[in-house]
């Protein structure tokens, strides 16, 4: 018995799902629209401010997909009404971050700047040259964009120099033993 795909979803105020033919399912919200095309195994109801996920049979796949449609769902809801934030640290001598147009430009280390383009429907901001904020109303593309500027220069486990999450913890390696 899925737990979470039984789950009743609220839909907060100002927020506007519509179920279309084909289990494609568009929630508007304040921040913006996300669209998405579930699987038909999965009945998608909306009554009133909730939203429910029932599943069509007992087959094993399709209790699978049950809960991994109503946390998709609920992802949709809270991205169209907060959005989604993934905060970033840079950790190292001259190691920095600069916003120029769409881009964001790193210094890691290299012998190279590093180059990433923002894609649509991410904002990133740079509140300080150490700092970097990525937001968006999809949680899936922010956590991937945070993931990929986070994978230029992962966190090394001896000095923790690199691109960590805020909230990381690096677990620190001890260095080598002097005059052993």
């Amino acid at each position: 018995m899925s737990r979470i795909g039984n789950r009743v979803l609220t839909i907060p105020a100002g927020v506007e799902v519509k179920v279309e033919a084909n289990n494609v399912v568009t929630v508007k919200g304040s921040k913006g629209e996300l669209t998405q095309t579930f699987s038909p195994l999965i009945e998608i109801k909306v009554e009133g401010s909730e939203l429910k996920t029932i599943r069509k049979n007992e087959i094993k796949h399709t209790k699978q997909l049950h809960g991994t449609t109503n946390s998709l769902l609920e992802g949709m809801l809270t991205g169209v009404d907060k959005g989604f934030v993934k905060e970033l640290e840079i950790v190292g001598v001259g190691y920095r971050a600069a916003l120029a147009g769409n881009k964001v430009n790193l210094s890691l280390g290299y012998s190279h700047p590093v180059e990433y383009t923002i894609p649509q429907g991410i904002t990133i901001e740079v509140p300080k040259p150490t700092e970097i904020k990525v937001s968006g109303i999809n949680k899936q593309l922010v956590g991937e964009v945070a993931a990929k500027l986070r994978g230029y220069r992962r966190p090394e486990p001896y000095k923790g120099k690199g691109v960590k999450y805020k909230d990381e913890k690096i677990i620190r390696k001890e260095g080598k033993a002097a005059g052993k």
